[in-house]
């Protein structure tokens, strides 16, 4: 990111939208659920290690997201937030011999805290008047739909404002890239869903594979044709957004 005043200040509203929605999300929060909390955590932790370098984008996609669809889905709005940030922080910790960018850090936990909290709102209003049985699925579509704009938004609003791109352009870009894995990732959580309810939720650690799989397929895709993307130099983000 460039050190300007625009920069700084555009992550300083972030930070600040993000406890508003984190803290009226925790106000509103249900029972939570611990064993269950705990579980999710692990898991989004471990697979927030598992990237994918985004061809022509200096950014990321990171094969968790299930998890944080579950999470969202699962638990109460303060649990997936709290998975959301801790698993943003393991997937941004630089590795050994890089340097920390404290900016960085900020803006990515303030952009899932955000991303979370939002989902976990959307997902739990007043306003869903659909039956039990259609209501699972509108939830993954929801939050789905929600972790994406709260992700690729943002990324797209950082970058315009620091490196005075287009942002509808940037923002489209991103869409190129991410939007598929956001689909499959809501595939594979309504599966985790259907073996949870029926079968329990340690049969969900059969998903661990499936990412895996879907993290080398990325990752072979992209080594092998770069050319097919767009050269355009983004903010390292956390999440599948970029």
């Amino acid at each position: 990111m460039n050190d300007t005043r625009r920069t700084k200040t555009f992550i300083a509203a972030m930070m600040l939208a993000a406890l508003t929605a984190a803290a009226y999300a925790g106000f509103v929060s249900h029972a939570p659920r611990g064993y269950l909390a705990a579980a999710v955590l692990v898991l989004a932790a471990a697979t927030s290690r598992m990237k994918v370098k985004l061809p022509g984008i200096n950014g990321n996609m990171s094969m968790n997201l299930p998890f944080l669809l579950t999470a969202v889905i699962a638990l109460s709005a303060a649990e997936a937030t709290v998975v959301a940030v801790i698993s943003t922080a393991v997937q941004c910790w630089p590795r050994k011999g890089t340097k920390f960018d404290a900016r960085q850090m900020a803006f990515n936990l303030s952009m899932m805290m955000l991303a979370s909290s939002s989902a976990s709102l959307v997902i739990r209003g007043n306003w869903l008047h659909v039956t039990e049985s259609h209501l699972g699925t509108l939830q993954i579509v929801l939050a789905t739909l929600t972790l994406f704009m709260g992700q690729t938004v943002p990324v797209a609003g950082i970058v315009a404002v620091s490196e005075r791109k287009s942002a509808a352009t940037v923002w489209w870009n991103v869409v190129h890239l991410s939007f598929p894995y956001y689909v499959i990732s809501a595939g594979v959580t309504t599966m985790v869903q259907a073996v949870s309810s029926h079968l329990g939720w340690g049969l969900a650690l059969a998903v661990l594979p499936v990412m895996y799989g879907i993290h080398r397929s990325y990752r072979l895709f992209f080594d092998h044709f770069p050319e097919t993307f767009p050269a355009q130099t983004l903010v390292k983000a956390a999440g599948a957004g970029a």
